[in-house]
């Protein structure tokens, strides 16, 4: 097996940090969010609402957001210098507020590479019609 390239690495480290920051939004685990979202994050939601870091840390530690399993499989990496694109989909459930909501959308998450650590910049998720 040859060596992997410098894109490859980086991508294998985003698929890491994806798998951590999901597996953190399942537990309600607001400390390693913390440590993955820089001050500057948008967070856009697939009803066109959007969150800043402070907010949807804020919810997701009152419980308003509840996230069930959750999978997302990506279609694409797309690693440009310190910038990383992963286009997937994300499929699951979530309580939001107490009601029961359905994901399934098609998602882009833009990764940065700040201070020699990848953080996650921003979130756009498109929900699939009915």
């Amino acid at each position: 097996m040859g060596a992997m390239t410098a894109q490859q690495d980086v991508a294998e480290q985003i698929r890491a940090l994806e798998d951590r920051r999901y597996q953190a939004m399942t537990a309600g685990d607001v400390a390693t969010l913390d440590e993955l979202l820089p001050a500057d994050l948008v967070y856009t939601h697939s009803d066109a609402t959007s969150d800043s870091k402070r907010s949807y840390l804020d919810r997701l530690a009152s419980g308003y957001f509840k996230y069930g399993p959750i999978s997302h499989p990506e279609t694409s990496i797309v690693v440009r210098g310190d910038c990383v694109l992963v286009f997937g989909d994300m499929r699951g459930e979530v309580h939001i507020g107490g009601q029961l909501r359905v994901l399934d959308s098609a998602s882009l998450t833009v990764w940065s590479r700040e201070d020699g650590r990848w953080v996650l910049l921003a979130y756009q998720p498109t929900k699939r019609p009915s």
